[in-house]
């Protein structure tokens, strides 16, 4: 993709309830802002999970997708409703994405933006969690469940934690901080559970030696919680493991204003996928009503990675002309009715598509 001209190919997938609607506000931002930064066209490769694949395939998570996400390194992922899907269908088609195509770190930033009311308006802070281990029972098994229950009265779940996957989510941290505040906070529960949530904080800090320009020290999880609530200001990067970073990222995107406003990006070294935080809200489907900040952001810092693993600089514009973009469109005082506001779906990405092309 390098050069004057670049083609980029993302796989797109709706997912259920208010999904296909703000992967479409996404996708016509992204499209816009791919123009505006004079690349070719975006080709979108769609792939069907949730109800749409149950009934084209009879199931929420068809070979067909996963064959086709293994050719693409990059896509975004609407969010899913696997609380609905018949009882034998339950997977969660994010979590299984993520431990097929080994997405290990969950990139989660949180910050307040003009003209959003944030809880807390000094917020600007990234939650690196560790997405391929833990107590997460879709993630920490070579087949079967994390959770079992040996008699009727009695459920247990095993953690699983391992050097390997602590050193290379420690390494996703330090390199991220160092490009921002060079401040690594190293989150875990060693007090009870020295040794799993010991090993992460131990190996943390092992890896840390190597980057002597990164300021780090380290929380228990509870006491972590307090702290962002009364001083989220004082954090740059958090790193830690799939739980209390799934717990903490949620803490975060409702200081920073909204769930609605919460992006990610889940990645390997070789592989990402933008997911927004937030679930598919079905009650909201159909209405022209949901914030499409979160998806649009993620796309964003989807095309960020993309930028730079193939140190393309076309490709990074395209990424900062719609994060420019949705800020300003904030900051104008345009937003959906999660934040207060009276646009729509459409009226909001109507808005953010006409400001990707201003500098």
């Amino acid at each position: 993709m390098n050069g004057a001209k670049a083609s980029l190919r993302l796989g797109v997938i709706d997912g259920d309830g208010i999904g296909p609607e703000v992967v479409a506000a996404t996708r016509a931002v992204v499209d816009e802002a791919v123009g505006a930064a004079g690349l070719d066209p975006v080709t979108w490769v769609p792939l069907a999970i949730g109800h749409e694949a149950i009934a084209a395939y009879g199931d929420p998570l068809p070979e067909q997708t996963l064959a086709a996400l293994s050719e693409l390194d990059a896509w975004i992922l609407g969010p899913h409703d696997n609380a609905s899907y018949p009882a034998e269908m339950r997977v969660a088609p994010g979590g299984a994405i993520r431990k097929r195509l080994g997405l290990y770190a969950n990139i989660r930033p949180a910050a307040a933006f003009a003209g959003v009311r944030a809880t807390a308006p000094d917020i600007d802070l990234v939650i690196v969690r560790e997405n391929s281990e833990g107590f997460y029972a879709d993630r920490n098994m070579f087949a079967g469940s994390g959770e079992f229950r040996p008699t009727e009265d009695v459920a247990l779940a095993v953690a699983v934690v391992t050097r390997q996957a602590c050193e290379r989510i420690a390494h996703q941290a330090m390199r991220l901080a160092q490009g921002r505040r060079k401040r690594v906070t190293v989150v875990h529960k060693a007090n009870v559970l020295p040794m799993t949530t010991g090993l992460f904080r131990d190996v943390c800090y092992e890896v840390a030696a190597q980057y002597p320009d990164v300021r780090v020290d380290d929380a228990h999880v509870d006491a972590m919680a307090a702290h962002l609530v009364r001083a989220p200001g004082d954090y740059d990067v958090i790193v830690t493991e799939n739980l209390f970073g799934d717990i903490l990222s949620d803490l975060a995107g409702e200081l920073s204003g909204s769930l609605g406003m919460a992006p990610s990006l889940n990645c390997s070294d070789t592989k990402a996928m933008a997911q927004a935080v937030h679930g598919a809200a079905p009650g909201l489907a159909g209405h022209n009503r949901a914030n499409p900040v979160a998806l649009q952001l993620s796309a964003a810092m989807l095309l960020r990675w993309l930028a730079v693993r193939d140190a393309n600089p076309r490709v990074h514009e395209v990424a900062e002309r719609i994060s420019r973009a949705v800020a300003a469109t904030l900051a104008a005082g345009v937003a959906t009715a999660d934040l207060g506001g009276l646009a729509s779906t459409s009226e909001f990405t109507e808005q953010v598509t006409a400001r990707v092309h201003r500098r």
